[in-house]
């Protein structure tokens, strides 16, 4: 990874000058992408999918008690 020092400048790509310039220079950088393999892509897909329902149902949980408890000391009154 490179390192930002004092002197880095973020550029934008221009895109004026020559556009075939541009996306070969994209096609370039993209052939240079470590991609995963389909088999990476499924599993950490399904541990995505499983952690987010692990957060759903946590914070429905807390959702649903704190709601209760609220209930509980609204009707006390």
């Amino acid at each position: 990874m490179p390192e930002f020092g004092e002197n880095f400048q973020f550029t934008r790509p221009d895109f004026g000058k020559s556009p075939i310039q541009f996306l070969t220079e994209v096609k370039t950088e993209l052939s240079k992408v470590s991609w995963p393999s389909r088999d990476q892509v499924v599993k950490l897909t399904l541990v995505v999918i499983a952690v987010s329902a692990l957060v759903g149902v946590y914070l429905g949980s807390l959702d649903y008690v704190f709601a209760k408890a609220i209930e509980i000391v609204l009707s006390k009154r």
